[in-house]
């Protein structure tokens, strides 16, 4: 007897090739497809189901994705910081709560169009590393690992366009998802200040010594490095260091003060298994960002982490993970940047 498998399906090129992917290795396949925000495109899914020739649930979680996506979103960035809500989403709905929801209609399998490899129980980087998504995974519990599958961890995204291509799916062009799905055009900004009552009060700009540079719009509109659009006429280039968000004051500084070598990561994950003593690993602490080997201490739930060299916008809010070669060891939040 066949194997089944629940695909998470979003109507778009990876998730179709995920699901055509295992029907062609003999797997019967449902497509499962979260209602999140409204920005979903189910009808794109249903398609692209009836396309593959498979059966297509939608499961709403658009009350969920509210409390344990967005309104982390937006209370992070009121504290002055930058998150990554993908990280959220995966940990909690899609390997979270429609992981739960497809298996209970009793497949073997929960499988998505991910980036990355599961090998021998261990989360490791895709094939393409131009597109691997390991970095969005790191906070997967160790279950939400078993009977999770990847299909295109071994396939170059070029390949899985081919694959689609000529197969004859009309999602062979489709866009490639936005970062943060649930906000419309991809103006963050907009979306947080339309929010009532949402504190995005101007205040000052100053230097590292504490002097008034000028005024700005408000913290949430600021993220560590950033260049663009401060407005502040210098004789040299100026870039975001630090948002305070208690003082509501945003500090800027040269590219110099922009490196950091240590930080504070909290509540830390490990899909392997935790890291119980001082190791050098590498880590990469936004996901464009080129792994750097660091020295790692755990304490409690907390990890001390020490770049060998220092990095340009270590960044509050954004994701720290850690490497072993190609298998993911773990990370966590960056919270606080060590002088």
């Amino acid at each position: 007897m066949s194997k089944t498998a629940a695909v998470a399906l979003s109507g778009g090129v990876d998730s179709a090739a995920a699901a055509l992917l295992l029907k062609s290795r003999g797997f019967r396949v449902i497509g499962v497809t979260a209602f999140l925000s409204g920005n979903e495109d189910i009808c794109a899914a249903r398609r692209a189901a009836a396309e593959i020739g498979i059966e297509h649930r939608v499961f709403r979680l658009e009350k969920e994705f509210e409390r344990k996506v967005i309104d982390n979103f937006r209370a992070e960035y009121a504290k002055g910081r930058t998150p990554n809500p993908c990280v959220r989403c995966n940990r909690y709905i899609k390997f979270g709560l429609l992981r739960a929801r497809a298996l209970s209609l009793g497949p073997d399998y929960f499988a998505t169009g991910h980036y990355a490899k599961i090998e021998n129980g261990r989360l490791k980087k895709a094939a393409d590393s131009g597109k691997d998504q390991s970095y969005f995974l790191y906070s997967l519990a160790p279950e939400s690992l078993k009977n999770t599958l990847f299909p295109l961890g071994g396939y170059t995204k070029e390949e899985v366009r081919r694959f689609v291509s000529a197969a004859g799916l009309n999602v062979s062009s489709g866009k490639e998802s936005q970062d943060v799905c649930f906000v419309p055009g991809g103006d963050y900004r907009s979306f947080l200040a339309s929010v009532p009552g949402f504190g995005c009060l101007p205040g000052e700009f100053v230097d590292t010594g504490g002097k008034v540079l000028g005024r700005h719009k408000g913290v949430p509109f600021y993220t560590v490095g950033q260049r663009q659009g401060l407005g502040i006429s210098s004789g040299r280039p100026l870039y975001v260091r630090e948002v305070d968000a208690r003082r509501n004051r945003v500090v800027l500084g040269g590219r110099q003060e922009v490196l950091a070598a240590a930080f504070i990561v909290y509540n830390p994950s490990f899909p392997g298994g935790p890291l119980k003593k001082k190791v050098v690993l590498n880590v990469k602490i936004r996901y464009n960002h080129t792994e750097q080997p660091a020295e790692i201490t755990p304490s409690g739930n907390t990890l001390k982490i020490v770049f060998r060299f220092p990095q340009f916008a270590v960044t509050p809010g954004q994701s720290a993970v850690i490497y072993r070669g190609d298998v993911v060891v773990g990370g966590g939040i960056i919270r606080k940047v060590l002088d």
